[in-house]
């Protein structure tokens, strides 16, 4: 309820914007694969353990959602939401202790990896040309996140949910014809941990209002904190729609 409240209220604040602008949705489906996975529950006194090394994690089908306002030439605010799970199986040759649970060595183990994100994000493009947009603006992050793990009828289970600032940025360069290459992503890092998603893709235009894009995202970041260590690196191969109006 708390996370659809706070999304309904930025695409309100969306809405207050001056009508002389343009909108584009963005929605992009795809693949995700885990690169590593490594956590311990609590910091200390947990055992590490790599939910992509120690037990295998299967592909997983992701998919999200940004609107953009644009406004003025030069500014840009959008509300993005991107739900996801990640499934983990295996067995661990030593004795597993996670949150308040101990899981003996050698037992099957099963994993459930979850990362929902929402962010509003405002952009000014320092440079608009006819073949080169250049943009950097910040983003507010609300992350919601948990990770399960259990055998049996044993499971343990460590949840956050928390506000996180980053550095948005956007370059889309058009050569000529029907192409867009684009960079774009949030990234930021601190003492306690960091965070980046970037895509790197294209776009082809199929009309005045709609393109394709297709391209590889790689999410990377994390937390070491006393409550909980865990740094994640996810490989996504992306596509979708993408609409003006």
């Amino acid at each position: 309820m708390k996370r659809a409240i706070w999304f309904c209220a930025a695409a309100v604040c969306l809405a207050a914007f001056p009508a002389a602008a343009s909108w584009l949705a963005d929605v992009e489906v795809g693949a995700v694969f885990s690169g590593y996975n490594d956590v311990r529950v609590p910091n200390e006194g947990g055992t590490e353990i790599s939910l992509s090394r120690d037990l295998a994690t299967d592909p997983g089908f992701f998919y999200r959602f940004r609107l953009w306002y644009r406004f003025n030439d030069r500014h840009a605010v959008s509300v993005f939401a991107a739900p996801l799970r990640l499934e983990a199986s295996g067995s661990v040759g030593k004795e597993v202790r996670f949150e308040d649970a101990i899981f003996p060595a050698n037992v099957p183990l099963s994993a459930t990896y979850r990362f929902d994100s929402y962010r509003a994000t405002y952009r000014y493009n320092l440079v608009r040309r006819e073949k080169l947009t250049l943009g950097l603006g910040f983003t507010a992050k609300v992350r919601d996140a948990a990770i399960e793990v259990r055998s049996g009828d044993t499971a343990a289970e460590t949840s956050n949910t928390g506000f996180v600032p980053l550095v948005n940025f956007g370059l889309q360069w058009r050569p000529g014809g029907p192409w867009t290459f684009v960079v774009d992503g949030d990234a930021l890092g601190a003492s306690q941990g960091r965070a980046e998603d970037v895509f790197l893709g294209a776009e082809y235009r199929i009309s005045k209002w709609a393109s394709v894009k297709a391209g590889y995202r790689i999410i990377e970041g994390g937390a070491d904190v006393p409550q909980v260590y865990n740094f994640t690196m996810l490989h996504f191969l992306a596509v979708g729609p993408v609409f003006e109006f």
